[in-house]
């Protein structure tokens, strides 16, 4: 029988997690460097957990939440019960653009943070243009 040992920090973390947390943060400070959301072109931020993905359009200048959608919305719970989390994605991306169109907003700056732009964050970038938002 061969026993794996696996080292861990003192919050119980292994080291595997800490060094992926390190190149996570490393990512998401390179990434936002670049960018900057104005009231006429805000940052449209995003955050991906594993179940649930969620957006947000944020002045910077202001420090302000211009608009917001999630899997969670009352508007779009029900719809996207059923669905794979690709094309709940892509409906998050549809009505968050539509949410900006509604308030004279057509132009944001795509804020991936860490994540790569693959999967879910992809669908939804997509669907967000395809619905008239530009970036």
């Amino acid at each position: 029988m061969i026993r794996r040992v696996v080292l861990s920090n003192e919050r119980g973390r292994t080291l595997a997690s800490k060094k992926i947390e390190k190149i996570r943060a490393k990512r998401t400070k390179r990434v936002r460097a670049r960018m900057f959301g104005t009231d006429g072109k805000p940052r449209l931020s995003l955050f991906r957990s594993a179940n649930h993905i969620y957006v947000q359009a944020i002045d910077d200048d202001l420090k302000k939440t211009l608009a917001e959608a999630s899997t969670l919305s009352k508007d779009l719970r029900e719809k996207l019960s059923g669905m794979k989390k690709v094309d709940q994605a892509r409906e998050v991306g549809k009505f968050v653009s539509k949410r900006l169109q509604a308030i004279g907003i057509e132009r944001v700056v795509f804020d991936r943070g860490r994540y790569l732009y693959h999967g879910r964050v992809k669908a939804l970038a997509e669907a967000a243009r395809e619905a008239g938002l530009k970036f």
